[in-house]
């Protein structure tokens, strides 16, 4: 046996040259670029790859058993340098770390719901341009047709008038026989005429005297306070028309009452007198009306200048008796209610 190999674990080899052999270098003294040999290695030879291949200079050469490059202490610090280093603990990491998604913007999910729930065009709008045209055409054809049947009734049933007449021979043949109509939609006769109410009293004086007032105009006095305000009474519209035709139906045309209505229309009549004269201060202050006489002027209306219909411009006046005023009838205790 060779004396070399005794007692010996990094001993050159018997067929090394010496120059190759690393220096002895105690394990005390062993520097951080000098490992100690692994006592597992017989003879202390290091691998192949490492007694042949040369070391380059600023490179480091792994250790066999994966350690750290020119057995340096491996860090534990360091990931991946050891597979047995412990993984850190991650029970106090931050639960939304930079790898976790941040959730989304609420205005972001507001404007995504909103275009998806955005209404979508619907009717004529959903149509395309040329079928919008040709359904507006269609209705358009509808309503006129409509419109003209509509009017074609209306003068149909409507009482005899200019339209009618001119235009007669055109609405038969449209209503006829299809549309004909058996019944009356307005009054048989409706107003075609003027009517003015006046008025006039023969009233006395605070010193005694007795005087006739001249005729007061109580239709065109209603007709002024109308005109001009968006909401007239009904005693300005109604009360003195509807007390003339009162009258009117319940006297002949001798202006003999006809019934026990017919009194009671004078009596309604001479009330509504004697307060619009005493409204108008008929005779001064501090006359009193004795009595009242009535008269109406009625007049017709005259048509159109386009129309071939005649009617008479001469006004018609039709003239009541003088009625005496009974003292309870007077205007210091009568009012609009009690006139009534």
């Amino acid at each position: 046996m060779d004396a070399n190999d005794e007692g010996s674990t990094t001993g050159p080899g018997p067929d090394a040259p010496d120059h190759a052999m690393p220096d002895r270098v105690s394990p005390d003294h062993a520097g951080p670029d000098h490992t100690a040999p692994d006592p597992a290695v017989p003879g202390g030879d290091l691998p192949d790859s490492a007694a042949t291949d040369p070391e380059i200079p600023g490179s480091r050469r792994s250790s066999p058993d994966g350690g750290a490059p020119g057995g340096a202490v491996p860090d534990p610090g360091a990931p991946g340098r050891d597979a047995r280093m412990p993984f850190p603990d991650l029970s106090t990491a931050d639960d939304a770390g930079p790898d976790e998604p941040a959730p989304p913007d609420r205005d972001d999910e507001e404007g995504l719901a909103g275009r998806d729930d955005e209404p979508r065009p619907a009717g004529l709008a959903a149509l395309s341009l040329r079928y919008q045209v040709a359904a507006a055409f269609t209705l358009a054809v509808v309503a006129v047709a409509a419109c003209v049947h509509l009017g074609m009734v209306f003068l149909h049933v409507a009482p005899s008038n200019t339209v009618t007449k001119q235009h007669g021979s055109a609405i038969d043949e449209w209503i006829y026989p299809e549309f004909e109509q058996n019944w009356k939609l307005f009054a048989p006769n409706p107003l075609q005429q003027n009517i003015g109410v006046q008025v006039r009293a023969l009233v006395r004086s605070a010193d005694g005297t007795s005087g006739e007032t001249g005729w007061y105009d109580l239709s065109a006095l209603d007709g002024r306070a109308i005109d001009g305000n968006p909401l007239p009474s009904h005693t300005q519209q109604n009360e003195l028309r509807r007390a003339w035709d009162f009258y009117v139906g319940t006297h002949d045309a001798e202006n003999r009452p006809a019934g026990l209505r017919g009194d009671l229309s004078e009596r309604y009549l001479r009330r509504i007198a004697v307060l619009r004269l005493d409204r108008e201060h008929a005779g001064g202050t501090g006359a009193a009306v004795e009595r009242v006489q009535f008269r109406s002027r009625t007049t017709d209306v005259q048509p159109p200048r386009w129309s071939d219909e005649k009617v008479s411009g001469r006004p018609v006046v039709r003239e009541l008796p003088w009625w005496p005023v009974p003292a309870t009838d007077r205007a210091g205790g009568l009012t609009e209610a009690s006139a009534r």
